[in-house]
């Protein structure tokens, strides 16, 4: 009897080794035989570590205004296209500005928005970014419409003034500031109004802005979901928010128009969308939130950041801004859609903070089918990653590309194909104009108010999202 048992248990070990072994060499050969496919039509590259791949190396840190070792290396080897193994899939990258393009033209035919499964846990699967076909150009069109409806209204262009100038009002006793503390503080209560029509004193403001932080936290995290880790705090916000949202939802039907102006947010406008369900709307609010919050406050930092190290860009933005404010009859005349228009170094200076900033570094596409693209093929079911970074700092398309200099757009086209910090193709982010116009006229009173100073040892890193790692502390001097 005992020989039997031992017999079974040894059995049952043996199946457990042999399928332990047969799952390694498994995912060494799922690793590896695709680098053979196709033979030599597949860009030049390496594969790395099995299952790992090159991901580490790809997602090193460095200053968002650079390349990066590896992007550098595997170039110099390779050159600008190159495969690799990231994110556990065999993937091209792109630093090609030609190729770029082309991946983002041909968006729903050649390629397809493909995000690692883990952001879907925290984004939704109705998400804007990363829906695809039908689902994503329903919701795009709603977004460029709401977005078409609001950039130029006065009580939105109102509401970001006022809360610039409040913002500034509290910096009158202060030496010094945390400024991207105060960016996310100004552009989430500029978008939180413009949303869902709360106020800073709303308890629903707070109670969205504590799960949204978690929320961040967490989009950038290990996604690994175990209780407790920053991973899973961040789906359970984002389920919080969902059901604030429905909450406030449901208050406005009940209301109707009595509590609230209608049309005077993107949510008064959704309730009247027939073409979106309950869920598609709740997720296209938590998609605007995202949107207006981190990456504008972020595209804020850099100008702003830029801006100190720049003293004569500085200083014709600040006459720019006195221009327009003397053609007001009062001091304290609101800013209109005119004056935007008249921004024309401002625009400069914040196209220039997007290139040399570089906030999305970017993008993940999958091929549907094999894909030739001059001399090789981009086999079917790979990744693609196209680097807006690579064609922004690329020496050969912008003269002293590694240099803050605002005044090359005066003469360089916005819209080419070697200027794509929003996207490109039927992706593009449809809120860049607003984000724009906010930073606009923040730095309409700060520069009429305030010099600042950064601390030298602040500069953006690439993690491969954005950041100041010390927050962007300026020490401040009133005007």
């Amino acid at each position: 009897m005992n020989f039997i048992l031992l017999s079974m248990a040894s059995g049952f070990w043996f199946s457990v080794l042999v399928g332990l072994v047969g799952a390694f060499f498994g995912l060494i050969l799922n690793h590896f035989l695709p680098m053979f496919l196709k033979g030599g039509h597949v860009p030049k590259g390496s594969f790395g570590w099995p299952i790992l791949g090159e991901t580490l190396g790809f997602l090193k840190p460095h200053p968002s205004n650079s390349l990066g070792a590896f992007l550098q290396d595997h170039c110099s080897r390779y050159g600008k296209v190159f495969k690799s193994h990231l994110f556990f899939s065999p993937t091209v990258v792109s630093c090609d500005q030609e190729l770029n393009y082309f991946i983002l033209q041909n968006e729903g035919k050649l390629f397809q928005c493909s995000y690692p499964k883990p952001i879907h846990g925290i984004l939704g699967n109705v998400s804007l970014l990363v829906a695809v076909g039908d689902t994503h150009k329903r919701l795009r069109n709603v977004a460029l419409s709401l977005v078409t409806i609001t950039k130029s209204k006065p009580e939105f262009l109102n509401d970001i003034e006022r809360t610039a100038i409040q913002i500034l009002n509290s910096w009158k006793d202060k030496q010094q500031v945390i400024f991207c503390e105060e960016a996310r503080k100004f552009t989430f209560n500029v978008i939180v109004k413009q949303v869902l029509g709360l106020t800073p004193e709303e308890p629903e403001t707070t109670k969205i802005l504590e799960d949204f932080l978690t929320f961040m936290r967490g989009l950038i995290s290990l996604p690994v979901y175990i209780p407790g880790t920053p991973y899973a705090r961040a789906v359970q916000a984002r389920i919080r928010i969902s059901s604030t949202v429905k909450a406030i939802i449901e208050e406005r039907r009940r209301n109707g128009c009595s509590s609230r102006k209608r049309g005077s947010d993107f949510l008064e406008i959704l309730l009247g969308v027939d073409t979106l369900s309950e869920d598609e709307k709740v997720s296209f609010i938590l998609d605007s939130l995202l949107g207006g919050y981190e990456t504008t406050s972020l595209l804020m930092a850099m100008a702003v950041h830029f801006l100190s190290q720049s003293p004569t860009a500085f200083e014709q933005l600040k006459l720019e801004h006195q221009a327009i404010r003397s053609l007001k009859e009062k001091d304290d005349e609101y800013l209109n859609w005119e004056d935007y228009k008249k921004m024309e170094f401002t625009q400069n200076v914040i196209n220039e903070a997007l290139r040399y900033g570089n906030i999305v570094k970017f993008v993940h596409r999958k091929a549907l089918k094999d894909v030739k693209f001059r001399d090789y093929i981009i086999p079917c079911g790979w990744k693609v990653l196209p680097v807006f970074t690579a064609v922004h700092l690329d020496s050969s398309l912008h003269a002293n590309a590694f240099q803050f200099y605002p005044w090359r757009w005066e003469t360089q086209d916005q819209t080419c194909k070697k200027f794509t910090p929003f996207g490109g193709g039927s992706r593009c982010c449809p809120g860049s104009e607003l984000a724009k116009v906010e930073v606009a006229f923040f730095l309409h009173h700060l520069v009429q108010n305030f010099r600042w100073k950064a601390e030298d040892v602040e500069q953006p890193m690439a993690y491969p999202y954005v950041e100041f790692q010390r927050g962007l502390s300026l020490h401040l001097d009133h005007i």
